[in-house]
């Protein structure tokens, strides 16, 4: 096994140990049918005639069918260079380009091209800016709220993924001030192999992340991913530690090895058990929980948006989103 990495650099021991494990053969139940309904057609066809990009397309998500059926997508800001390393995750590790400015005013074009009812933004961590990329992630809400102000349909709602800039209460802040609809933030594994799978996070720092959006006043929500070494009651505590800090949306997913120098799979979940952990999620109070081998975050986002909204509305609770535009 070469120990060049594709992008050209050397390969970290970490990837070279993953690599000693061949890629894992998916069970019979990880596979997806393609359903193209006119919606989807009508996207694709706009997407490939304006040369829009999105994570949706480009990363191959299993779940394009629906979610574009639905008029909901998803971007990545802030370049394709992540100064973190998960050991989950395709994005690679290096130094990112230099900061496009102009880059939210462009994401806000390509919704409203797409006349988009949900957009979910996601991006890499930039530790080498000063802000953090705060400014970045906060100025792309504010173009899509505000150039879809007048949309007929109602302007497009924001889910912003966030990684958790270090928990810096001015960064966190100005993130917040743009009034996403949801503020997500991925713990995405349990505190005994955390370290392990996110070297560059911490699981307490992400649970502040998510407090810190909820006292705000922002919906809230989180991943979980199965399947990297973690037990079963561990996944129970991992659920309730994150609607203890406020959680109030879900999603639960089978880990699926992007490379040979990622994390190996450890185990496949069956379908029965991701039934049993909705319930399990319901019963401890989310407002909205997706959980399957195929669900990924973004995954019918606008459904458990509305989920939290109307959880909120039955029990009193304000939100600063919905008051937004």
């Amino acid at each position: 096994m070469s120990a060049v990495a594709p992008d050209g650099r050397k390969m970290l021991r970490l990837e070279v140990r993953n690599a000693q494990t061949p890629i894992e053969r998916k069970p019979e139940w990880i596979k997806t049918r393609a359903k193209m309904g006119p919606e989807y057609t009508k996207m694709q066809a706009l997407v490939k005639s304006e040369g829009l990009h999105t994570v949706c397309q480009e990363a191959g998500c299993p779940n394009i069918y629906e979610c574009w059926e639905d008029r909901e997508a998803t971007f990545l800001i802030g370049g394709d260079q992540c100064t973190r390393r998960c050991d989950f995750c395709q994005i690679d590790t290096g130094k990112p380009a230099a900061l496009d400015l102009d880059e939210p005013r462009r994401v806000g074009e390509s919704v409203v091209t797409m006349n988009l009812n949900y957009a979910t933004i996601t991006g890499v961590a930039r530790d080498d800016l000063e802000d953090g990329g705060a400014w970045l992630y906060a100025e792309t809400v504010r173009q899509i709220h505000a150039q879809t102000a007048e949309r007929a349909e109602g302007f497009t709602k924001v889910e912003l993924l966030i990684p958790d800039f270090n928990a810096v209460p001015e960064q966190l802040a100005e993130v917040f001030s743009s009034r996403p609809e949801v503020l997500a933030h991925n713990v995405e594994t349990v505190p005994r192999i955390f370290k392990r799978i996110r070297p560059g996070f911490r699981y307490e720092r992400s649970l502040e992340v998510i407090t810190r959006a909820r006292e705000a006043g922002l919906v809230t929500k989180s991943n979980l991913i199965l399947g990297m070494g973690e037990e079963r009651e561990e996944v129970s505590q991992a659920l309730r530690d994150l609607h203890d800090a406020g959680c109030e949306l879900i999603t639960i997913t089978q880990y699926l090895r992007p490379s040979p120098r990622h994390h190996p799979v450890e185990r496949w979940v069956k379908p029965h058990e991701f039934v049993e952990l909705k319930d399990e999620a319901d019963q401890i109070g989310y407002a909205g929980v997706m959980s399957g081998p195929l669900v990924r975050s973004s995954y019918r986002a606008g459904r458990l948006f509305q989920q939290a909204m109307d959880r909120r509305r039955a029990t009193g609770e304000q939100s600063v989103a919905a008051q937004s535009v």
